[in-house]
């Protein structure tokens, strides 16, 4: 199997689709008429599931490279990252908001969620890339000694 590193432009638009879908969802945290404690929710949601979704790609990422990985934590994982999504999903249910603005937060979140497993991934790949290439380059030969 051949390693190859994400290119620079996938890298990029990970990148810039995590920072758009976080700013886009913090914007509209910070510019959302609600109370203190619910936008504190929503903040809190948001980090908990790019956490819970990045250790959840580690994890898999680390059982398909054969790292031990152990089950509990594995379980664990799966089950932190659906609960974030379900605690989102239950907040804009019984949220009093327009259904235009529940849908914005849920596509940002989406789109946070997704990007932080793409540029997660991108890491990963680069490291595995980088570290394949070093340990597989062939020494430099001196051209008098095979003359």
């Amino acid at each position: 199997m051949e390693i190859q590193a994400p290119t620079k432009s996938y890298i990029i638009a990970s990148i810039a689709a995590l920072i758009i879908g976080a700013g886009a969802y913090g914007i509209g945290l910070f510019n959302a008429d609600m109370a203190l404690n619910e936008k504190g929710y929503y903040l809190c949601i948001i980090l908990y599931g790019l956490f819970s979704m990045v250790s959840l790609q580690k994890t898999i990422r680390d059982k398909a490279e054969g790292i031990a990985t152990s089950k509990i934590y594995h379980s664990l994982s799966w089950a932190s990252a659906g609960i974030s999504i379900a605690l989102l999903a239950i907040g804009l249910f019984n949220a009093e908001l327009l259904l235009s603005e529940k849908g914005f937060y849920a596509m940002a979140y989406v789109l946070s969620i997704f990007a932080a497993v793409t540029v997660q991934k991108n890491v990963r790949d680069k490291q595995a890339f980088e570290s394949h290439e070093t340990t597989t380059v062939e020494p430099l030969q001196d051209e008098l000694l095979t003359e």
